[in-house]
């Protein structure tokens, strides 16, 4: 084993370290980078000269690199979708919805949980903010669905695992990020948002099917009511304008970008406007709502900034260290073909969800691993959709799985730890059920953009 292989190692050793001990995920990437450049300059200046022009064209433009990151028009969507997303969580669009379809659904066997799925689609394609889409589920289903008797570990593992749908189905921030990342035009922002479009939709109608099957076969996990209303007129008038709001704004935002109307940055800021026009229509608008909003806003924004920042100083010393090079060599060096490659790729970064958040695993592993998978052949939007796929099981994972605090939050009395964890399983074995069928099924992730953009 050289030394640069030694070196790599010993850096995300010390990631993980440091992690484990509780240091901010953004101090420890920029810590261990500029503790492992130093290591670096010395050993390339006294020790190992074949490294110097590597480690100038890496460590020489780090400057170059950082203020590229914040001069990137393309991540201005970034602060516009999170301000969509707060902005429509408070709205009040959510609780009429949730409302309006129960009085549809909720006579129905698993009539509640299907609700909460429905619910969950649409705040998905309209928000994209996982913390806030588990958390007002959490509070508008959880009540209701424990007095109708529903069984704890369905309903807490519904209301959780509906809210992670946002992280997939665009317009998402993940993938915002994942299309910066791997630095390929066939994975733009708009092909990887039509490429989410089918699985994350098709993971929804998995979520009903499930609450569907497991409810006919065991009646006590979601009893029906006994006092049935009447379905009237009215009711389903009342689900029509309640739907419209949120699909109006998918409307705008995916469609601008799907066929060409606006850049992504731009769709964005129609979907900011929108939600803002929104709650000042539902009489929700106020100064101290839009001071929060920005707030929220400027705080997460200011969080993803940190790490990418992180990331950016540890992968550039990583690179300068020859880490691309031995990150290469590995994965090529296993005894595999392409596929084996592959779901060894998807294997390990579904345990490294255990460990790591979403934007960790995006911002490091992501570009690392990417362009050798694409060197070797493999379809860059499908790969894409799939590792997207991967992540989304990180927030439901433990011990790092966000979800199961957002909604651990907003728990009712009498739905404890274990109620969660047992409740979200079925839903873990859904997501990887769902990444299984993209596998065998490329047309799932490529078919859509390829229709739109062009393509084999």
């Amino acid at each position: 084993m050289g030394i640069e292989a030694i070196l790599v190692i010993a850096m995300f050793a010390s990631f993980m370290v440091l992690l484990l001990l509780g240091f901010p995920v953004a101090w420890s990437l920029a810590g261990i980078g500029l503790v492992f450049g130093v290591i670096g300059h010395v050993m390339v200046e006294y020790f190992d000269s074949d490294l110097w022009f590597t480690w100038q064209g890496t460590i020489g433009v780090l400057d170059a690199r950082i203020y590229g990151i914040v001069a990137n028009e393309l991540m201005v969507a970034l602060p516009m979708f999170i301000f969509m997303g707060i902005m429509l969580d408070r709205s009040g669009i959510a609780e009429k919805l949730m409302h309006s379809l129960v009085r549809v659904l909720g006579p129905l066997r698993g009539g509640y949980a299907i609700t909460v799925v429905i619910v969950g689609v649409l705040l998905a394609a309209s928000t994209g903010i996982v913390g806030a889409s588990v958390v007002l589920l959490g509070m508008l289903s959880l009540g209701p669905m424990m007095q109708a008797n529903y069984n704890k570990s369905l309903a807490v593992g519904t209301a959780c695992s509906v809210g992670t749908l946002g992280i997939l189905v665009p317009p998402s921030i993940m993938l915002v990020l994942m299309a910066d990342r791997m630095g390929t035009a066939e994975a733009s922002v708009g092909k990887l948002f039509m490429g989410a479009l089918v699985p994350g939709v098709m993971l929804g109608v998995m979520y009903i099917l499930y609450i569907v099957i497991a409810s006919w076969i065991r009646k006590d996990l979601a009893p029906a009511p006994k006092n049935r209303q009447p379905l009237d007129g009215r009711a389903l008038v009342d689900v029509f304008w309640a739907v419209m709001p949120p699909m109006v704004l998918i409307i705008a935002v995916l469609g601008s970008i799907f066929f060409g109307i606006a850049t992504t940055t731009e769709a964005s800021a129609v979907g900011a406007g929108g939600a803002l026009l929104m709650a000042l229509v539902s009489k929700r608008l106020d100064m101290a709502t839009l001071k929060e909003s920005l707030y929220q806003t400027s705080r997460t924004t200011a969080f993803i900034f940190g790490i990418f920042i992180g990331a950016t100083v540890f992968a550039s010393v990583l690179r300068g260290l020859g880490g691309d090079g031995v990150i290469e060599d590995a994965i090529t060096g296993l005894p595999f073909g392409t596929t084996g490659v592959l779901l060894t790729v998807l294997f390990i970064t579904f345990l490294l969800g255990f460990f790591l958040d979403w934007v960790e695993i995006t911002l490091i592993i992501l570009p690392l691993v990417a362009p050798v998978l694409f060197k070797m052949g493999v379809e860059p939007v499908w790969f894409a959709i799939m590792f997207a796929i991967c992540l989304q099981t990180s927030f439901l994972t433990p011990p790092v799985g966000f979800s199961l605090f957002y909604i651990k939050g907003v728990c009712p009395p009498g739905i404890t730890t274990r109620h969660i964890y047992l409740g979200v399983l079925p839903f873990i074995a859904l997501q990887l059920l769902a990444l299984a069928l993209v596998f065998w099924f490329e047309p799932l992730a490529t078919w859509l953009p390829n229709e739109v953009y062009g393509g084999p």
